[in-house]
């Protein structure tokens, strides 16, 4: 899998991807990361890339001339088969299922926005996915990226090591995880519970079933309605 990120600030990558897993996943080439600095697609003598906005306001938005030559040059070699991503506050949520679809490309362009944004129109003419990682403004796109392709990684195969890692994680079935517990099995007088003691795995797999449903259904009711209908369509 390969990410191509567009950024005004190329030297943050590849940044937390050097440690633990991540890094050891880069080094194998599980994975790739390459950036192209947006001002050096200016023509001018200052290398500027962005302008006030069109009526007026606050901050500023980055030209789609800029863009354009930037894009142009990345997925030239890419064929037809890649996915363009604009990581904004205003696109679609990021969540399990739009990481799979995602994970179907082997080439992602990133492109890294600040100041206000970039221009809508190379949102557009280029067919640029909006997609956006919560309802938070963050101060550019390049925070946001790590969060997107970490996701991304970690359902490569052979980045995790442990294939049933990935099934019983958050999310999955629109479900959230259950507990974990580890040594010592009394701690501060709360003890482990008894029924991952008694290496029964199927009572161990019923229990944290429960505790996953019940989890969602108390702090995320919106996944909750949607596994309750995922189960009655099963049935």
């Amino acid at each position: 899998m390969n990410f191509k990120i567009l950024t005004l600030f190329p030297e943050v990558f590849p940044g937390p991807f050097n440690q633990s897993i991540m890094g050891k996943a880069l080094k194998k080439k599980l994975y790739t990361i390459k950036t192209f600095d947006i001002r050096e697609f200016s023509t001018s003598k200052s290398k500027t890339v962005d302008d006030k906005p069109y009526g007026g306001g606050g901050g500023m938005v980055i030209k789609p001339d800029v863009l354009q030559k930037a894009f142009n040059f990345v997925k030239k070699d890419l064929g037809k088969k890649f996915l363009p991503i604009f990581l904004t506050p205003s696109g679609k949520k990021l969540d399990n299922e739009v990481i799979k679809r995602i994970n179907e490309f082997n080439n992602i362009i990133i492109i890294c926005g600040k100041y206000e944004g970039i221009d809508a129109r190379f949102v557009e003419h280029n067919n640029i996915e909006e997609i956006s990682i919560g309802d938070y403004v963050l101060s550019g796109g390049e925070i946001a990226s790590f969060i997107l392709i970490d996701a991304c990684v970690r359902l490569i195969p052979e980045v995790l090591g442990n294939k049933n890692s990935l099934n019983s994680e958050s999310f999955q079935n629109h479900l959230i995880e259950h507990p974990h517990f580890t040594k010592p099995q009394d701690w501060l007088g709360k003890k482990v519970p008894d029924v991952l003691l008694n290496g029964d795995h199927k009572k161990i797999s019923d229990w944290r079933l429960k505790e996953s449903i019940e989890k969602t259904k108390k702090v995320r009711p919106d996944l909750y309605k949607i596994y309750k209908k995922k189960i009655k369509g099963d049935k």
